[in-house]
């Protein structure tokens, strides 16, 4: 399932593709017919990420002082979950990503989608518009088209599809913990979402490492940055998060705001220090985009605990030890996160 890093680059791509523009909304795989007739023809004035909730906001009229309030417009929301995955395809004018989501053979937002196997669905091509270009056909059972001037974006698999309002958006994020991405953490400032991720922690007996992974608790987070995070703050996952220090809870946090945000700056997780990457130290993790990019760290450098179960760790040397928790392996130190 993507991170929230990843989701944030998504609404950032469609917002550099489509903002302001108006746009062609289908469902050629019919299931979302009737939420595609709500949006098609309006302009995409607003994509947002809230966690791993991603937030197209749909007015009649493009982005300008004449632009509906958010309450007014209409959203589309979209959760990928485990399997879904936006697909693009452009005229040449622009640059545009191959693939953002499952299925996860990178991590990052440049996956490989697979072919459909026959009879999932798709549809035929969209025929040309003014200015000459034709879409390719729609591969695989895709949910939802979006087709602009020059490009296309196809959704398939998703776990969440619907058309909001405004009030039904608001509802959705009131359920959700405060984003370390969000310029405000999504409560008017980082402070109150730091005091809000403090205090929601500490009012549990639960595991601080389930916490991290409930997105009521702190929203974007995954296995990934559970992990890391919880071994760069030296903190035990099985401890009862009421037993944690506020002190502890809040570097988190901060951890996680300078983390999470140059994941969605750069396309990829990377959270060792760079007295701590060793070459060749080796790691049993999925390749990332940017692997092979000048500059790039590798991804056998990028973790310090992360999928390096029986390795050695970066810090002490001790096996990195992994159990499941809560239905998702868990990956820690048993030395440095005493």
């Amino acid at each position: 399932m993507p991170e929230g890093h990843t989701v944030h680059r998504l609404a950032r791509a469609l917002d550099a593709l489509f903002g302001g523009q108006p746009l062609r909304v289908s469902s050629p795989q019919g299931r979302f017919a009737d939420g595609a007739a709500l949006l098609d023809g309006h302009f995409l004035v607003a994509s947002e990420a809230w966690g791993k909730q991603l937030f197209c906001g749909f007015g009649p009229t493009r982005t300008s002082a004449a632009a509906p309030a958010p309450e007014e417009l209409r959203w589309l929301r979209v959760h990928l979950g485990l399997y879904g995955a936006w697909t693009f395809a452009g005229d040449g004018s622009a640059d545009v990503v191959h693939a953002i989501g499952a299925p996860r053979k990178r991590v990052g937002e440049r996956e490989t989608v697979p072919a459909a196997p026959a009879g999932s669905g798709g549809g035929a091509a969209d025929p040309a518009g003014e200015d000459g270009w034709a879409p390719p056909a729609p591969r695989g059972a895709v949910r939802v088209r979006l087709r602009g001037a020059h490009a296309v974006a196809d959704l398939t698999g998703p776990t969440a599809c619907e058309v909001l309002t405004g009030a039904e958006k608001a509802a959705v994020e009131a359920r959700l913990g405060p984003d370390p991405i969000r310029p405000d953490g999504g409560r008017g400032s980082l402070g109150a979402a730091r005091e809000a991720f403090v205090a929601r922690v500490r009012r549990s007996r639960v595991t601080v490492g389930q916490q991290l992974m409930d997105q009521a608790v702190v929203a974007g987070v995954g296995n990934i940055y559970r992990a890391e995070a919880l071994f760069r703050a030296g903190l035990d996952p099985l401890r009862p998060g009421r037993e944690v220090p506020a002190t502890t809870l809040a570097a988190i946090w901060d951890d996680l705001v300078v983390l999470m945000r140059d994941g969605a700056d750069r396309g990829a997780i990377v959270t060792t220090r760079p007295e701590d990457r060793v070459p060749g130290g080796g790691g049993r993790v999925t390749r990332q985009n940017t692997d092979g990019a000048p500059g790039a760290v590798p991804a056998d450098d990028a973790f310090y605990v992360y999928h390096r179960d029986g390795l050695p760790c970066r810090a002490c040397g001790a096996p990195v030890l992994t159990k499941e928790l809560a239905g998702r392996n868990l990956f820690w130190c048993g030395v440095c996160q005493a």
